[in-house]
C-alpha cells in the first residue's frame, strides 16, 4: 500500500496538465485554477484540524515554506499549460542541482565529490533537453514554459529543504503552510501579471466563470490533489526516504506517457537521453541521502 500511495501521488501530478489545460481553455488561467484548487484544500484542512491554525500562524518559517510551495505551483502548473509537458517536467526534475546548493547554504552540508558529479550529470541532461534537435549547447531555456519549469524545480527544492528544516512542526501545520502558499502566491502573481498589456507574453487575463463542466473539473482536480497529498503523507511516512524519492520519479513516466497519448507530443532520442541523465542524477541523490551523503 505505501508504494501504491506514492504511485498514486505521482500519477495525479504527472497528469495534472490535463485539468489545468482544460480549465484554461474554459477561461480560468492555470494560476487562478491553482489558487482556487488550493483554497478548497486549505478549507478542508482547517475544518479537519482547526487547532493547526494557531501553530501555523505562530511559525514564520512555515510562511516561507508556503512561499516556496506556492512558487512551485506557479512554475509547474503554468509551465505545463503553455509548453511541452515532457520538457517542463524534465526541467522541473533538475532538483538535485538546486537541492545541493540549498543544502550547502541553508543546512550547512558540504559539497562533496558525489554532489559535484550529480550536478554535472543533471546539467549534461539539461543541455540535451534544451538544445535544438541534433545540437548540443549551453543549457539555456528559450521559452517562458522552460523558464517556469526550471523555476518550479528550484522552488520545490527549497520547499523540501524547508520541510527538513521544520521537522519539529507537525505534519498538519506543514501541509497547511504549503496549501496556503498554493493559494496566495499564484493569486498574487496572477493579479500582478493581469496588469500587463494583453499582448505581453506573460499577461494573464482576469478569471472567468468556467461553467458547470469547468466547475466539476475544478472540484475533481481539488479532490485528486487532496488524495494525492494524503497518499504522499501515507507512503513517505512508511518507506525509507530514498525509496520514496525514487518511486516518486514515476511522475516523469506518467507525464511523458500521457503527453504522448493525449497531447500529441513526441519523445526524441536526444530528449530521452537528457531525461535519463536528469533522472539518474535524481535517483543517485536519493540513494546518497539515505546513506548519509549530500
Amino acid at each position: 500500500m505505501p508504494y501504491l500511495a506514492l504511485v498514486l501521488n505521482a500519477l495525479v501530478w504527472g497528469c495534472s496538465w490535463w485539468p489545468l489545460r482544460t480549465l484554461q481553455d474554459l477561461g480560468l488561467h492555470a494560476l487562478w485554477a491553482s489558487a482556487a484548487t488550493y483554497l478548497l484544500g486549505t478549507v478542508a484542512i482547517a475544518m479537519v484540524s482547526p487547532t493547526v491554525l494557531k501553530e501555523y500562524a505562530g511559525n514564520p518559517a512555515l510562511w516561507l515554506l508556503g512561499v516556496a510551495a506556492g512558487t512551485t505551483m506557479v512554475g509547474f502548473n503554468w509551465g505545463v499549460t503553455i509548453a511541452e509537458v515532457i520538457r517542463v517536467v524534465l526541467l522541473f526534475y533538475l532538483m538535485p542541482v538546486w537541492a545541493a546548493l540549498l543544502a550547502r547554504f541553508v543546512l550547512d552540508e558540504p559539497l562533496t565529490l558525489r554532489v559535484v558529479l550529480r550536478i554535472g550529470m543533471a546539467l549534461a541532461g539539461a543541455a540535451l533537453v534544451l538544445s535544438p534537435p541534433g545540437q548540443i549547447g549551453f543549457p539555456w531555456p528559450s521559452t517562458l514554459g522552460e523558464w517556469l519549469g526550471l523555476m518550479g524545480g528550484a522552488a520545490f527544492a527549497l520547499n523540501n529543504t524547508l520541510l527538513r528544516h521544520q521537522q519539529a512542526a507537525s505534519a498538519q501545520a506543514r501541509l497547511l503552510g504549503m496549501f496556503v502558499g498554493g493559494v496566495l502566491v499564484p493569486a498574487a502573481v496572477a493579479m500582478g501579471l493581469g496588469l500587463l498589456p494583453s499582448g505581453s507574453v506573460a499577461a494573464i487575463p482576469a478569471p472567468q466563470w468556467p461553467g458547470v463542466s469547468g466547475l466539476w473539473v475544478l472540484l475533481g482536480f481539488a479532490a485528486s490533489l487532496l488524495l494525492a497529498n494524503h497518499g504522499l503523507q501515507y507512503g513517505a511516512s512508511r518507506l525509507p526516504a530514498n525509496v520514496s524519492a525514487v518511486v516518486m520519479l514515476s511522475e516523469v513516466v506518467f507525464a511523458t506517457a500521457s503527453a504522448i497519448l493525449f497531447a500529441g507530443e513526441s519523445l526524441t532520442l536526444q530528449v530521452a537521453a537528457g531525461g535519463a541523465l536528469i533522472l539518474l542524477a535524481a535517483g543517485f541523490s536519493a540513494l546518497d541521502d539515505s546513506a548519509g551523503h549530500t
